[in-house]
């Protein structure tokens, strides 16, 4: 007997819901497809990301009691 696939079951799974719960289950696959056009992967990112990365480590909150400013970020970065 051939098992059936997740596909497959989640199409008859799907059948048996009411409208109002496929259009959730429809949303949240546009939600993933978008999250996976807007998430390349590191190799793939362009100078802008990885700069945005690099702020965002600077800035990021830690049990760290130093606070850090734009002019502490500039001060130790310089292109």
């Amino acid at each position: 007997m051939k098992s059936t696939s997740p596909r497959d079951q989640l199409h008859k799974q799907i059948d048996l819901l009411p409208d109002e719960l496929v259009q959730q289950i429809a949303d949240f696959a546009l939600f993933l497809l978008a999250k996976r056009k807007a998430a390349p992967k590191y190799e793939d990112w362009n100078e802008q990301q990885w700069n945005n990365f690099a702020l965002e480590q600077f800035f990021r909150e830690e049990d760290d009691e130093v606070t850090y400013t734009i002019a502490d970020a500039k001060e130790v970065y310089r292109p």
